[in-house]
């Protein structure tokens, strides 16, 4: 496992740049006007909740460089699980893990995952590169296409596996923005598309955290019978309010975060 956060988190961000080309193209349009680097609130990963592969399996590599579990959250609908994780250094990136309850699905679809998780190597899951590392499987568009019929999750992880599948812009450190709107309407005047599912702005100053998104790149997926393009990654935008205490809230919104996981849907 790594020893050291930021060299995971600059892996992390490599490996999601090379299938984000337009995380690059948002970082110029906020980084020209900023003379500080852009802050990352958090970042995504998504599993299933198979012990081999499961959320702790995930949680271990940042829990290992002083990362603790802060919040619970479900997804009835989506039949996830997540938690998310912060660092006792405040600065650094708070980690959003979410697992798909594998046994809420159909049989066929379940016999696929399991398929997938068997082609994994107990080592690789321990491995230093194991957040960053893909697919450790083969699988045809045929059956990316089952699983996309009953879970937009499960093919996204089918196609993609473990990455980062979002890093967030923190919209309160940037200096020529103040409101997430803003930051919106410089996105849209540049032709890039957000993910308008329950609105442009998921969340409020009343739930103490707002919350937008791209779309997801489309990239070519090589499956094991043609190549297909098919979404890829996001970039988010979250702006946090102080809670009553004074302190900014850290947490997370379930019906939030529910509409931000539709940013990589293909249908």
């Amino acid at each position: 496992m790594h020893n050291n956060i930021d060299q995971l988190f600059n892996h992390l961000w490599a490996d999601y740049l090379s299938v984000t080309p337009l995380a690059e193209q948002v970082y110029a349009l906020l980084g020209a006007t900023q003379s500080e680097d852009i802050i990352n609130d958090h970042i995504a990963l998504r599993t299933f909740n198979i012990s081999k592969v499961g959320l702790d399996k995930l949680a271990a590599h940042f829990e290992a460089l002083g990362y603790k579990a802060c919040g619970e959250y479900h997804f009835e609908k989506k039949k996830l699980y997540a938690k998310h994780f912060e660092h006792s250094d405040p600065t650094q990136p708070k980690v959003f893990i979410s697992e798909l309850l594998v046994e809420a699905f159909s049989p066929a679809i379940q016999k696929v995952i399991y398929n997938l998780i068997d082609q994994v190597d107990e080592a690789a899951v321990s491995a230093d590169n194991f957040l960053y590392s893909g697919t450790h499987w083969s699988i045809d568009s045929a059956t990316y296409a089952m699983l996309l019929e009953e879970s937009e999750y499960a093919a996204w992880m089918a196609a993609w596996g473990y990455r980062a599948n979002h890093f967030t812009v923190s919209v309160n450190h940037l200096t020529q923005f103040k409101t997430i709107a803003a930051v919106n309407q410089k996105l849209k005047d540049a032709g890039i598309a957000l993910n308008t599912t329950g609105g442009e702005i998921k969340g409020s100053a009343e739930v103490l955290l707002e919350q937008s998104s791209t779309l997801a790149d489309k990239i070519n997926v090589k499956f094991s019978d043609k190549e297909m393009e098919i979404p890829s990654c996001f970039y988010e935008f979250a702006y946090r309010y102080n809670k009553p205490d004074g302190e900014l809230y850290t947490g997370f919104v379930a019906a939030s975060a529910d509409k931000i996981f539709e940013s990589t849907n293909a249908r």
